[in-house]
């Protein structure tokens, strides 16, 4: 299913293009401010990890645990046409659930062994990549972005919120 992002001529003067360049090097696209439904579920996760001792993190610097609640939104333009949801509150919360499965009661150390800071921030972006991995796959319909918030306490977070690769846009899409 293909979708249209600029159904008429005057919409090109309105819609607004953000260009991003991850440290991917992906290019994206995003229509800030277009995403008006949005389904959040809620997962947790408990991690142990270091950042190799180096001096900004101060005490954290060494091994220390985290215990992080994730949420993570699904937001889309409109509802899916046949079912009336963003995507289905099951099938998210079971993507949810096998994508935090990889990192719960692990050591990130080892699970990123070239001594990469897994910061709440890069964290964040990393299930956030994990999730867009498995929507590929298991719900090739959701038409929409991701928000995932990693809560370090109730007075910490950092979110991510992950931009349409321009490759998911049908050429097409751009000329109706």
């Amino acid at each position: 299913m293909t979708k249209t992002i600029l159904p008429n001529a005057a919409s090109i003067l309105t819609f607004v293009i953000t260009f991003c360049w991850l440290c991917t090097g992906t290019l994206c696209v995003s229509a800030p401010g277009n995403m008006p439904f949005t389904l959040g579920v809620r997962d947790s996760l408990m991690i142990a990890h270091s950042f190799h001792q180096h001096p900004s993190f101060g005490p954290a610097g060494k091994m220390h645990g985290a215990t992080y609640t994730c949420d993570v939104e699904f937001q889309t333009d409109s509802l899916h046409p046949e079912t009336n949801w963003v995507i289905d509150i099951g099938k998210a919360s079971e993507i949810v659930s096998d994508v935090l499965k990889r990192y719960n009661l692990q050591n990130l150390d080892e699970v990123f062994p070239d001594k990469t800071m897994t910061t709440t921030e890069f964290m964040a972006r990393q299930i956030h990549d994990d999730i867009q991995a498995r929507l590929a796959t298991d719900c090739a319909d959701f038409q929409g972005q991701v928000c995932v918030k990693l809560w370090e306490s109730h007075k910490a977070w950092a979110s991510y919120t992950g931009m349409r690769k321009i490759s998911e846009f049908a050429c097409s899409d751009a000329m109706k």
